[in-house]
């Protein structure tokens, strides 16, 4: 049976229109990061499981945009590593928000040297005037065993 280590959830925006924040293109920006305690994992391996939501809207010319979620395990000081990556194509007939939601996980990513483990979740889009609008969240829980 696996032992419950840690779960953390990172709200950007709980509701939708909370923000207006523009992706800029060919650029990763930041809308969740947490930080698990997992120093109690004493046997077996450590499993990640995160998930999150978020909304987007096309820009005001709709043409064709894929927004991709990244999720990075680690720090700058630590190293930083892809856990996953997940596109969205957006559909042009949707003139409003569109709901994107992701679930993943990491196996066995082991325990830092100092300080918690490290998951920072990433947003992008291929076309300029796509717009974040919330809500915006994410979540991480850690268990091993």
């Amino acid at each position: 049976m696996g032992i419950f280590l840690d779960a953390r959830t990172s709200q950007n925006a709980s509701t939708y229109g909370q923000i207006s924040t523009p992706i800029l293109v060919g650029q990763n920006s930041l809308f969740g990061v947490v930080g698990l305690d997992v120093t109690k994992a004493t046997v077996g391996q450590i499993r990640v499981q995160f998930e999150g939501t978020m909304a987007v809207q096309l820009p005001l010319l709709p043409i064709a945009t894929n927004v991709d979620i990244t999720i990075i395990r680690g720090t700058q000081q630590s190293g930083l590593i892809t856990v996953y990556t997940a596109r969205q194509v957006l559909d042009l007939s949707i003139v409003g928000p569109q709901l994107i939601t992701f679930a993943g996980a990491d196996f066995n990513p082991g325990i830092p040297a100092s300080g918690p483990l490290v998951y920072s979740a990433y947003v992008s889009a291929t076309a300029l005037g796509t717009v974040r609008v919330g809500p915006e969240s994410f979540t991480a829980l850690a268990t091993a065993g």
